[in-house]
C-alpha cells in the first residue's frame, strides 16, 4: 500500500462523479454529489462504490432517490431523475472490485481501520525495539 493511499483511502475513480455539480443551492452555492450525500449523512464513498457496483439503471433509480431527498437544491427538486440519468454517466466502470463486500463496506483501495492499527502497532514495536535496544548496549 502506498503512502498517498495510506493517507486518502477515499479510491480516486470516484472523484468526477462525487465532485460534480448539481445545482445551486438556496443561499446560491454550487452543492456537488459529495455535498448533497454528506447532507443527507451518508458517506460520499461508500456510497459513490455501492452506486458503481449497480446495473446504469439501478444506479439511477437510487441515486435520483437520494437526490430527491435534498431539500436545499431547487433544481433536484424538478429534475432530480434527469440529474441523476447524467451523473451515473460519471460513476467509472462497473469492476468486481468496487463492489461492495459481504459486511456492505466497499472494496477495493480502502483499509479497514483494524488492519490501521494493527499496521501503526507493529512499527511502534519495530521503532521500541530500534531505540530501547541503541540505547540499552551503550552501557
Amino acid at each position: 500500500m502506498s503512502a498517498s493511499t495510506m493517507l486518502n483511502p477515499n479510491n480516486p475513480d470516484f472523484e468526477r462523479f462525487l465532485y460534480a455539480p448539481v445545482g445551486e443551492d438556496r443561499a446560491g452555492s454550487t452543492v456537488s454529489v459529495l455535498s448533497v450525500l454528506a447532507r443527507l449523512n451518508l458517506d460520499p464513498w461508500a456510497e459513490a462504490a455501492e452506486l458503481a457496483a449497480l446495473s446504469r439503471e439501478a444506479a439511477g433509480a437510487r441515486l435520483s432517490l437520494l437526490l430527491s431527498r435534498c431539500r436545499d437544491v431547487p433544481l433536484l427538486e424538478r429534475d432530480h431523475q434527469a440529474v441523476a440519468d447524467d451523473l451515473t454517466h460519471l460513476l467509472p466502470a462497473r469492476t468486481a472490485r468496487m463492489k461492495p463486500s459481504s459486511d456492505g463496506t466497499p472494496t477495493g483501495r480502502t483499509m479497514s481501520w483494524s488492519t490501521l492499527l494493527a499496521i501503526l502497532a507493529v512499527v511502534y514495536m519495530l521503532v521500541q525495539t530500534i531505540f530501547l535496544g541503541a540505547s540499552g548496549s551503550g552501557g
